[in-house]
C-alpha cells in the first residue's frame, strides 16, 4: 500500500472561488483522493486557504476591519462552500493556522543556515498615492517577453513566465493606476540559480508532469532561473526569521506552497501523533501529487521543489504535478470586477452539485483552454445525466418493481456471456485505467458510456417484450446484467459524483456506504434475490 499526499493549491482568501479555480484544483484533486482511497491506498488530502499579503490589507482597510477579521470570515465561508461541493479534504487548513506559521519560519532558518539565502538592496515601485511598495500582483504592466499588456509583477498570464516589477513596460499601481517611483530598500532572496542544475535532474526523471508543466519549466530552465525574493514591506504575513529582517514579512507565494507539508503536521498533531507526519514526507516512496491551474506551474515544479532541495532534510519532492489549462466563461476569463463568470456560491443557488460536479469534470481543460458555456451546462445535464444515466437506471429499477416483485432476479448461468457485462468489465477497466494516469476527464466518458451500452443493451433485448412472450429466464437474465452494470456505475461516479453514486447505491438496496467500498467491487455479481426499494429519478431536465 502506498503512501500518498494529495494536494491542490490555496485559494486566495480576498474573493470567493470561481469555477475555473474549482476544476482546476480542488475538484480535480478530489476526484483522485476518492478514487486512491477505494483502492485501499494511504491518502492524505491537504489544502488550505491563503490569507497574507497586500490584497487582504487594502481590502481590510477598504472596509474598516482588521486583516485578522476579515480573513477568518472568508476562510471559514469558504471551507463551508468547499464542503457542499463534496471536497473530502483530510485537512483544510490556513495560513494563519500557528502550525504554519512556526513551521514556515523554522524551515527559512533551515534554508538560511544552509546558504540559499541572501539579502541585497533593490528597487521596488512605490506608489506616491497609496504611499506603499507595490509587491507583485499590485503593479500591472505590458509583458517584457511577450507584450501581453496585463501582466502582473510576479507573473505573466499569458506566457507564464515568472516576472519582476523592474521588467514590466510601463509599469502601474493596480489599486489606483498611478505611474510609480521605484524606491531602495533591502529585501532577502532565494538562490534559485544555485539549484538549476539540480532542478533539470528533477524535471527530466519526475514519474508524472502534465504536458504543459514539464514543457513551461523546461523553457524556464533554458532561459535560465533568476532569484526569487522571498521577503515583502508589507506588515500583513509571517515575519521573517532572517536575522535583521525586522519589519519584512515572507511572501505569500513562497510561504503558501509550504502549506501543504504543514496542513499535515496540523493534521496529525490534532489526532495526538505529532510525529506521524514524518512517516509521509520523509518516506522515499511516499507519491506527492499536486492538482493546480497553469498559471501556479513554475511554482510547483521549479520552486517549491528547489525549497525542498535546500533545505537539506530530505522531504518528498512532487511525485506529480497535474496542471489544467484555464476554464473560461462563455469565451472570456473569470472577471469579479466585470461579473464574467460564475462563482461556487452562485452555482450552489441554481443546481445541485453534481450537475456542477459532473459538467466541470466534462469540461476539464486537459490539453487546451475550455469555454464553459450555459448551452453546453444545460446539453450536459440533459442529454448525459438525465437521457442517458439517469434513464437507464430507472428504467431498469422501474421495471424491476413491476416484473419482479421488486427483487433482483436470478438470471441464466451463462449470464456473463452477455454483451453488457462485457461490455461493463472493458469499461471498468478502461475508467481505472485513465484515473491511474490522471486522465479525469477520459474516465468519466468510459463512465458515461458505459450507460449508453446499458440503454442500447435494455432496448435491443426488450425484456417487457419477453416477459409477454413467456420468455421470464430470458428477462430475468437481461435485467440481471443490467443490474450489475447499474452497480458498477455506482461505484465508479463516487469519485466524481458522490451524493448521486449514494442514491444509486441505495437503489439497488444496498445498506452500506458506498464510499467505504473498494475499487473492485464494481466488478462483483449483485446476488440475486436482493429486495430494492421504490425506484425514483436521480435527475431534472433544465428547461
Amino acid at each position: 500500500m502506498a503512501k500518498w499526499i494529495v494536494t491542490c493549491a490555496w485559494p486566495y482568501v480576498n474573493y470567493i472561488p470561481h469555477l475555473g479555480t474549482m476544476i482546476g484544483s480542488a475538484l480535480s484533486a478530489d476526484v483522485i483522493a476518492r478514487y486512491l482511497r477505494m483502492r485501499g491506498e494511504d491518502v492524505i488530502f491537504v489544502s488550505g486557504s491563503d490569507e497574507h499579503g497586500t490584497p487582504i490589507e487594502v481590502e481590510a482597510i477598504r472596509r474598516g476591519v482588521e486583516p485578522k477579521a476579515l480573513c477568518d470570515e472568508n476562510h471559514a465561508r469558504i471551507a463551508e462552500l468547499f464542503e457542499k461541493w463534496g471536497i473530502s479534504f483530510d485537512n483544510y487548513s490556513r495560513t494563519e493556522s500557528q502550525y504554519h506559521k512556526e513551521f514556515v519560519r523554522f524551515f527559512y532558518m533551515k534554508v538560511y543556515e544552509r546558504g540559499y539565502v541572501y539579502e541585497e538592496e533593490v528597487e521596488l515601485p512605490f506608489c506616491p498615492r497609496c504611499q506603499i511598495f507595490l509587491p507583485d500582483r499590485f503593479v500591472t504592466g505590458e509583458c517584457s517577453y511577450c507584450g501581453f499588456e496585463d501582466a502582473r509583477g510576479d507573473q505573466c498570464d499569458n506566457c507564464g513566465r515568472l516576472l519582476e516589477p523592474n521588467r514590466l513596460v510601463r509599469p502601474k499601481c493596480a489599486i489606483c493606476g498611478s505611474s510609480p517611483q521605484f524606491k531602495k530598500t533591502k529585501h532577502w532572496f532565494f538562490d534559485l540559480p544555485k539549484l538549476e542544475q539540480k532542478l533539470r535532474e528533477y524535471i527530466e526523471r519526475a514519474p508524472f508532469l502534465t504536458e504543459n508543466a514539464r514543457n513551461m519549466s523546461i523553457s524556464l530552465l533554458n532561459e535560465g532561473l533568476k532569484p526569487r525574493s522571498l521577503t515583502r514591506d508589507n506588515k500583513w504575513g509571517i515575519p521573517a526569521p532572517f536575522p535583521g529582517a525586522e519589519g519584512k514579512t515572507i511572501y505569500v507565494w513562497m510561504e503558501a506552497v509550504l502549506g501543504y507539508i504543514s496542513a499535515t503536521i496540523e493534521f496529525f498533531a490534532k489526532k495526538g501523533m505529532p510525529e506521524k507526519w514524518k512517516e509521509y514526507w520523509f518516506d522515499k516512496d511516499t507519491r506527492f501529487l499536486c492538482f493546480i491551474g497553469k498559471d501556479n506551474i513554475p511554482f510547483h515544479t521549479l520552486i517549491l521543489p528547489a525549497l525542498l532541495m535546500a533545505s537539506g532534510e530530505g522531504y518528498v519532492l512532487p511525485w506529480g504535478v497535474s496542471a489544467t489549462e484555464y476554464l473560461l466563461f462563455e469565451g472570456q476569463k473569470f472577471s469579479k470586477s466585470r461579473r464574467i463568470g460564475v462563482w461556487i456560491d452562485e452555482a450552489l443557488e441554481m443546481y445541485p452539485v453534481d450537475y456542477w460536479r459532473y459538467v466541470l469534470l466534462c469540461l476539464r481543460p486537459e490539453g487546451r483552454d475550455v469555454s464553459f458555456t450555459w448551452a453546453l451546462f444545460k446539453e450536459l445535464v440533459n442529454s448525459h445525466l438525465n437521457d442517458t444515466l439517469g434513464n437507464f437506471i430507472y428504467r431498469v429499477l422501474s421495471f424491476t418493481s413491476r416484473a419482479f416483485n421488486s427483487r433482483v432476479p436470478v438470471p441464466r448461468e451463462s449470464w456473463t456471456n452477455e454483451e453488457l457485462w462485457k461490455a461493463t468489465l472493458e469499461k471498468f477497466e478502461l475508467c481505472t485505467s485513465n484515473l491511474d494516469n490522471f486522465k479525469i476527464r477520459d474516465a468519466l466518458q468510459s463512465i458515461m458510456d458505459l450507460a449508453r451500452e446499458g440503454n442500447r443493451y435494455l432496448n435491443e433485448k426488450a425484456p417487457w417484450e419477453a416477459v409477454k412472450q413467456g420468455r421470464k429466464e430470458e428477462a430475468s437474465t437481461s435485467i440481471y446484467v443490467c443490474m450489475n452494470a447499474i452497480k458498477s456505475l455506482a461505484i465508479m461516479l463516487a469519485p466524481f459524483m458522490p451524493n448521486t453514486s449514494v442514491e444509486i447505491w441505495r437503489g439497488l438496496g444496498c445498506t452500506s456506504n458506498v464510499h467505504s467500498e473498494k475499487w473492485g467491487e464494481a466488478v462483483k455479481p449483485i446476488e440475486p434475490g436482493r429486495e430494492l426499494p421504490p425506484p425514483k429519478p436521480l435527475f431534472t431536465k433544465i428547461r
